[in-house]
């Protein structure tokens, strides 16, 4: 019999600390628009805060696990989060694209330790249900993440300013960290300490992984990037465009929502399958639509089919590591770190070359490669289970 879903503290403060990450993570589309006028920039130097951001996510996943081995995730989880808070305000203070892409290397490098921790406290606090765990910390970071562009329109608009918006997450460390206090972290399985030898990753583990980088790279293609498709390809105003990709993150809330109810019932395989499909067919309508309004369905429907690949196939991935949940969640990070890193960037290549309307057609590459990937290890998982289970 299953065991209960428990969330106790050590739940909610990853949670909360994902959602954190995720809205800064989610910013950087809304405000690029911004970034690229008052800098006077190209496409692709616009997008090269999305890929230092990046970079720093790579350089943390694949040094974050001495990191994290020799701190304790404790004291790692709060270097992360003060970190990203500060490197925002140096992005806030950057007035040329050397400093501001600086900042968003330094955000992403030490900002990401929570990426790489978050997934293994919950996957050893919660076990066989860290499907769960890992959508639901994945909702509320989508509602979070769901007021990064409403916040940069509405800010603006305003005398304010854009990065209002900034400053405000910034300043939500300070309530999380002295909110919290000091509480118990699950600790990782002895047979991953920093004593025990160093057990190679099974293969299948880096099968998902690449799924993994197919997943993020659709993700974050279309939230860094759908503000300016609809200003540019659908007439939008920059403003109304910026709030707009909160249709994108409200479909993911409503997807990684169902997502986390639907694996209850069904296999991981199955629901990321069907939500690939969900995926393809939004995209399909945001993609060919000639007036804003179909555009911003499409872009809604997307954001529900998208919002259960990443949480479902890291679930996946952690859980063909064995024990190694450290080690694995900070690869799983790297992943992320890819895939942000060059795929934003190729995009604003194709749209310097071609325009951004045919650049798109990129994300429907990817789909199919993940759903290639995904039918692929579902039959091999299927295959092992009844060989296994043969009892010749």
């Amino acid at each position: 019999m299953a065991h209960p879903f428990i969330r106790n503290r050590a739940t909610w403060l990853a949670y909360l600390l994902l959602a954190f990450y995720g809205y800064f993570l989610n910013i950087f589309g809304p405000i690029t628009p911004f970034l690229k006028n008052e800098l006077e920039l190209s496409y692709t130097v616009s997008s090269l805060h999305f890929s230092a951001f990046a970079l720093g996510i790579i350089g943390c996943g694949l040094f974050g696990h001495q990191i994290i081995q020799k701190l304790g995730r404790w004291h790692s989880l709060w270097i992360g989060a003060a970190g990203m808070s500060a490197s925002a305000l140096f992005l806030i203070a950057g007035q040329n694209p050397f400093l501001t892409i600086g900042a968003s290397f330094l955000m992403g490098l030490v900002g990401s330790l929570i990426l790489a921790i978050v997934p293994s406290i919950l996957s050893d606090q919660h076990g066989e249900m860290r499907a769960v765990a890992l959508s639901e910390a994945n909702v509320i970071s989508s509602v979070v993440s769901a007021a990064a562009p409403l916040l940069v329109g509405w800010f603006g608009a305003t005398v304010l300013g854009w990065r209002t918006a900034l400053v405000v997450a910034a300043l939500a460390f300070l309530v999380l960290r002295f909110g919290f206090g000091r509480i118990n972290l699950p600790s990782a399985p002895a047979a991953a300490g920093p004593n025990a030898p160093r057990r190679r990753l099974p293969p299948l583990y880096w099968v998902y992984w690449v799924a993994l980088v197919t997943a993020v790279s659709v993700e974050f293609c279309m939230i860094f990037w759908s503000a300016d498709y609809l200003e540019v390809g659908l007439g939008m105003p920059k403003a109304g465009a910026a709030q707009a990709v909160s249709l994108f993150l409200i479909g993911m809330i409503i997807g990684r929502l169902a997502g986390s109810r639907l694996v209850q019932r069904w296999s991981t395989h199955r629901v990321v399958t069907g939500a690939l499909l969900i995926a393809a067919a939004g995209f399909l309508i945001y993609w060919t639509a000639a007036v804003p309004g179909l555009g911003m369905a499409g872009l809604f429907v997307t954001g529900v089919g998208v919002a259960a690949l990443y949480p479902l196939i890291l679930a996946l991935t952690i859980g063909s590591a064995g024990g190694s949940t450290d080690r694995a969640s900070a690869l799983a990070s790297l992943a992320s770190g890819v895939a942000i890193f060059s795929l934003p960037l190729v995009l604003g290549r194709l749209a310097d070359a071609v325009g951004i309307r045919a650049a798109y057609s990129i994300i429907i590459v990817l789909l199919l490669i993940e759903l290639l990937i995904i039918q692929g290890t579902a039959r091999w998982v299927r295959l092992h289970r009844n060989r296994e289970s043969d009892p010749r």
